[in-house]
């Protein structure tokens, strides 16, 4: 069986010879006149693992915060947390090598803080609302209404539904 067996684009095709060579190189350097040295290679990624319960959505900046890092740390280091928040739920986070021990009373303190300073207010939609008139209303972007509520961009609401506003 050959390449062209497989129906695809010329281009394509050069790319899977390719990647077998690095394959080969890489499984055997020295055969193919390659000698690298341990620092030719990258470091090691180390970090510590941490498990958190959350009872509501949580902005993910405050597990960067609580391990005494960035944001851009955290989403490197946990590249299947999708969007800028932690759902409801149990999760299990990398953090950087080193934060993990203290990261539990720091990440509790910092929570608590931001559910007082960003209250929760509950608003039940009334007849005539739209998500934009409410997000207008309480001055907040639309799409953080959205996220805050699990709220699909095609769907509707209902009067009696109700709402999570961070004020």
């Amino acid at each position: 069986m050959t390449t062209n067996d497989f129906y695809l684009p010329l281009e394509t095709q050069r790319y899977i010879f390719k990647i077998i060579a690095v394959k080969l190189i890489l499984s055997s350097p020295s055969r193919y006149g390659f000698h690298l040295q341990k620092e030719d290679y990258y470091p090691l990624v180390t970090f510590d693992r941490v498990k958190i319960t959350l009872p509501g959505r949580t902005p993910l900046f405050l597990v960067a915060q609580a391990s005494g890092t960035h944001f851009k740390k955290i989403k490197d280091l946990n590249p299947e947390i999708r969007g800028h928040d932690l759902p409801k739920g149990t999760h299990v986070i990398a953090v950087p090598k080193g934060s993990g021990e203290q990261f539990h009373g720091r990440f509790a303190s910092l929570v608590d803080k931001w559910r007082q300073e960003y209250k929760k207010h509950i608003y039940i939609v009334k007849k005539g609302d739209s998500l934009s008139t409410i997000a207008e209303r309480f001055h907040v972007a639309l799409p953080a209404l959205m996220a805050w509520n699990d709220l699909n961009p095609n769907g509707y609401i209902h009067p009696g539904e109700k709402l999570v506003i961070y004020q």
